[in-house]
């Protein structure tokens, strides 16, 4: 009877993951059908995840971009921008980290608070003063603006950082200064290899928030060769004639594949890094 109950309280519970999960994957398993649909059975055979007919011309059509340009100067453009900006997010907060951590100096508690009321700030009223900043020294329509404020830190991964270089012991700081090493040595000898967990957690949201970033290159960027995937996804909808859906959406399964990859690969590093556990001793 025991056996019993427990093998259908298993059955219960896997069920009940499986229709959840269908659940939450449902709208890209109905992006990846309506990838392959024609324009007139996207909305029409909306209910059906499997097309009558397998059009796989879609993404050829969808790649095949707008005028002059393709959808590989719009991944090229995209590639471009987070890969710089998280190099410099994750380089910088790393740095500003250990100085926070490590390093006494005047006015540290002051800095400290000031940098953590900026994750209170609400990102929509820094919107008009830095585009009249960067409009000025004319950055406007250039990747300038989207690439340059990441090398001066996040606020959320210096935090994270902090709380992973704590958990690291002070004695190996002092071993590395009786061997000659001064502050950068530590860093860049002693700290960096303990903290790659951390690090690639940093790299993956930060890769992730600026891959889907939508609003910050359509502020800034006005040609359509410096457009983002993002933003040339928006060029499918056409008020004036037919929206070429199916191309739209195949061209959107595309953009996740970069997200997906990183995400299998380094998933491990996730749950590592923020568990903010440094080494055991």
């Amino acid at each position: 009877m025991g056996s019993g109950l427990k093998r259908s309280m298993r059955i219960l519970t896997y069920s009940g993951v499986f229709v959840l999960a269908y659940l939450m994957a449902y709208p890209i398993l109905w992006m990846a059908a309506s990838s392959l649909k024609d324009n007139s059975e996207v909305f029409n055979h909306a209910h059906s995840l499997i097309p009558n007919e397998w059009r796989w011309d879609n993404y050829v059509r969808g790649w095949e971009g707008f005028g002059d340009y393709t959808f590989f100067t719009f991944f090229k453009n995209s590639f471009v921008i987070t890969i710089a900006a998280t190099v410099g997010a994750v380089s910088s907060s790393a740095l500003v980290a250990y100085g926070f951590t490590r390093t006494m100096f005047a006015g540290k508690g002051l800095l400290f608070v000031c940098m953590m009321m900026t994750m209170m700030l609400p990102a929509q009223v820094l919107v008009i003063p830095q585009y009249v900043f960067f409009q000025k020294i004319g950055w406007v329509n250039t990747f300038l603006p989207l690439i340059v404020p990441a090398f001066f830190g996040s606020a959320f991964f210096i935090f994270l950082l902090m709380q992973f270089i704590r958990g690291i012991p002070m004695d190996l700081d002092e071993s590395a200064k009786i061997d000659g090493c001064g502050k950068f040595g530590i860093f860049f000898k002693i700290m960096l290899p303990l903290i790659v967990p951390a690090l690639v957690t940093a790299s993956i949201f930060q890769f992730y928030w600026v891959w889907d970033d939508f609003f910050s290159p359509l502020l800034y960027l006005n040609e359509t060769k410096l457009f983002t995937v993002s933003l040339a996804l928006k060029l499918f909808s056409d008020p004036q004639n037919a929206t070429d859906w199916s191309g739209m959406f195949a061209m959107s399964v595309l953009s996740l594949l970069p997200v997906v990859i990183i995400f299998v690969l380094f998933q491990r590093f996730i749950v590592e890094g923020i568990s903010t556990t440094g080494i055991k001793s």
